[in-house]
């Protein structure tokens, strides 16, 4: 049988015996079986019983000398035989833990034992009755041991126990022989006769209490193994009484909650560990959903990016489109009567124009707009007939020069400057047609309409049906607005009169240097087909031919002739809406005529637009081809050359 030195356990087994150390002893710093001193070592507990409690100690070794030799790889002692008063204060304070071992704990004293030197001998601090072993003096007070007694004991304990650590001899005046060495049990005895306030550390599964946590980290490793080499049913059961001493333990002390799920963990150590278990857990996570999550926020970024695109795009384009509304006068700024109040007005206030003839005007332009008749102030007559006189007197140098039919020139006023070119070509095209007696038998009125009065008239094609896209572009509507008209309205314009017309599309250049030859010699093949069937035309010959509506981009003029020069080169006579009547009227003027008939002329190189279209008239329309005319009108074509 081996004896532990300590508490006197009996166990059959050196492995038990170093379990039982390690569990009950070791692991729990020692706790002195006779006091409340704990949290010490095992050298530190020996030191502690052989100085505080020789008269326990030289008991136990003197019951100490039959005993069988216990020896362990730190511990060299042998089987001590407690005394009886000792036993049953052992077996009072001892408590078997679920490891197995015994726990001792002893009722904290009233009065620390402490080291004295007074004639060799340990006495408490004061005289009161504190017992030591259970047993007291006579007089109350605890009896005194001599030093000879306590330096023997103290070194067979020393030398049985822990030989490696030297005990020193004390004389018989309470002296050490060697003065370093009593100084210095003098301070240990100090040190040790109060425990040491540390950190503890309670085993999650039984009481333990521990000073370490690397101690409690093995306690709690021999715990798992015990668990595992147990049976089935017994490990069930092992595992619910370690379950209800670890809830009834966490219960007790403080807790710390998990701040990332519902785990409650009794120490800061092991919550610590679990939380790292979330981050790890967590990172983990994020690296392997990294790319997909790396995919969407790209996606993301992506339709955020095309979102403002074409909000941008959206707002650049509404801008545009409103300044484009704003140059082709569909702004609902006002149309022809608005433009003329305001430019009168600002002449009154530049004093340009006095109030008095500001409302005389007024009163004149609101009767003209009343009746739908242009009032001719812009009107320029018999231009044709001075250029025939001009061409049959002079330009030797042109072989032949083909001229449209009589053309009045209308130019813009203050009411359409900058928008009515397109009016004003059509008011050109009709004051022509008037003289044309195929085309004036169908025309209803004689007079040329004034401006307004050309968007009714458009307005009232629409209502027919023709060109329904037109229509839908202007909103159904022209009069009081500045819109811009092209080469389509003039075509349903003319076909509501019932005159047939044409449009080509001259949609590309046709000759180097974005010129366009084709549409030269197209103009030529229009005004030479009167006299073709004569083998020897005349030089200079005014048609029965009206002139010709030419469109490009942002402006319109009229065709009214055309000059063949003798090296074959052709050039065409253009009359412009922009000019005033003072401009136009220099072609009247034999003294000047040279000089306007120089700005009238167009060679290739003069007209280097991208495209132009031209609206020819080719005669009158029945009714049936005035209805089959409407119903193509749904998606107008033009002959495209080339």
């Amino acid at each position: 049988m081996l004896t532990c030195e300590i508490c006197g356990e009996e166990l059959m087994l050196e492995e038990d015996m170093k379990t039982h150390l390690l569990l009950s002893h070791l692991e729990n710093k020692m706790s002195c079986p006779l006091c409340s001193l704990s949290g010490v070592s095992y050298d530190e507990l020996s030191f502690h019983i052989s100085t505080a409690h020789p008269e326990n100690h030289s008991g136990l070794q003197d019951s100490d000398c039959d005993a069988p030799a216990c020896s362990s790889p730190a511990f060299t002692g042998t089987k001590t035989d407690m005394s009886e008063s000792a036993t049953s204060q052992s077996a009072r304070e001892s408590c078997v833990t679920p490891g197995g071992g015994k726990r001792h704990s002893m009722p904290p004293l009233t009065t620390d034992i402490v080291q004295s030197k007074r004639n060799g001998a340990l006495i408490p601090p004061s005289t009161g009755t504190t017992p030591v072993r259970g047993g007291s003096s006579p007089g109350g007070a605890v009896p005194t041991i001599s030093s000879s007694s306590t330096t023997r004991s103290t070194t067979s304990r020393e030398m049985s126990v822990r030989p490696r650590v030297a005990t020193a001899a004390v004389d018989d005046d309470g002296e050490d022989a060697d003065g370093v060495t009593s100084e210095h049990n003098k301070v240990k005895q100090n040190r040790l006769s109060s425990p040491r306030k540390e950190k503890l550390f309670s085993c999650p599964m039984c009481a333990l209490v521990c000073s370490n946590c690397f101690i409690l980290q093995e306690h709690v490793e021999l715990h798992l193994q015990e668990q595992n080499s147990a049976e089935g049913a017994a490990l069930g059961t092992s595992s619910s009484a370690m379950t209800s001493t670890s809830s009834s333990s966490c219960s007790g002390g403080k807790r710390y909650e998990c701040p990332m799920c519902a785990i409650v963990c009794g120490d800061s150590f092991s919550l610590q560990e679990h939380v790292e278990l979330h981050l790890d857990y967590g990172a983990a996570t994020s690296c392997a959903e990294s790319p997909s999550s790396d995919l969407k926020l790209a996606r993301q970024l992506q339709q955020e990016e095309d979102q403002r695109r074409r909000e941008q795009e959206a707002r650049q384009e509404a801008e545009e489109f409103k300044k484009l509304q704003k140059q082709f006068g569909l702004d609902s700024s006002g149309g022809y009567r608005r433009q003329i109040e305001r430019t009168m007005e600002r002449a009154v206030a530049r004093g340009l124009m006095a109030p008095q003839d500001f409302h005389n005007k007024r009163a004149e332009m609101m009767e003209s707009l009343a009746s739908g008749v242009d009032d001719g102030r812009t009107r320029t007559q018999g231009l044709l007939g001075a250029l025939y006189e001009y061409y049959q007197r002079e330009a030797r140098d042109c072989v032949h020069v083909w001229l449209c039919a009589e053309t009045d020139h209308y130019c813009s006023s203050e009411g359409d400057k900058g928008w009515g070119c397109g009016y004003r070509n059509f008011q050109m095209l009709l004051s022509s047609l008037h003289r044309i007696e195929a085309f004036a038998r169908c025309l209803p009125e004689k007079a040329v309409p004034s401006i307004p009065q050309v968007q009714s008239m458009i307005e009232a094609a629409w209502k027919e049906g023709l060109d329904p896209q037109g229509a839908s572009h202007f909103e159904q509507k022209l009069q009081g607005t500045r819109a811009w008209i092209g080469a389509t309205e003039i075509y349903a314009l003319l076909t509501s009169l019932g005159i047939s017309a044409r449009i080509t599309d001259f949609h590309q250049p046709t000759g180097p240097g974005d010129t366009h030859p084709r549409l030269f010699e197209w103009v030529k093949q229009y005004f030479s087909q009167a006299s073709q069937g004569t083998r020897l035309p005349p030089r200079v010959v005014q048609t029965t031919q009206p002139p010709l509506y030419l469109q490009h981009q942002g402006h319109s003029r009229s065709v009214v002739g055309v000059e063949q020069k003798k090296n074959g080169s052709l050039c065409l006579l253009i009359l412009d809406p922009g000019w005033s009547p003072a401009d136009a009227r220099k072609l009247l003027n034999r003294d000047s005529v040279s000089l306007a008939v120089r700005r009238i002329r167009k060679f290739h190189g003069n007209l280097k637009h991208k495209q132009y279209q031209v609206v020819a008239v080719e005669g009158v329309l029945s009714p049936e081809e005035k209805q089959i005319c409407i119903l193509n009108s749904t998606t107008l074509r033009a002959e495209r050359i080339p």
